[in-house]
């Protein structure tokens, strides 16, 4: 298991983020004060506060999954979305 922080600051970016790790095997939660949430679920993702980088604790964090996963990645929490210093096109 490994934990990671993403940063969803868009709609299109949660589509796009749900549509690459539908497919992928092994569990994906997103975790609030509030939520333990699937973060394959479009419309769950949408009840978290999206401001702020979010706790993800994947499964079977292979080597695929990461590669897949990293331009939603937040390499210091603490920085609010617009200065995710890994973050890519979406699209």
């Amino acid at each position: 298991m490994r934990t990671v922080y993403i940063s969803l600051p868009t709609v299109e970016a949660v589509q796009k983020f749900v549509e690459l790790i539908s497919p992928l095997s092994g569990q994906f939660d997103l975790l609030s004060d509030e939520y333990i949430l699937d973060a394959k679920s479009l419309m769950g993702i949408f009840k978290l506060d999206l401001t702020a980088p979010i706790k993800l604790q994947i499964e079977k964090a292979t080597k695929e999954t990461m590669q897949i996963i990293k331009r939603f990645i937040v390499e210091d929490p603490s920085v609010l979305h617009g200065h995710n210093t890994v973050m890519e096109d979406y699209v």
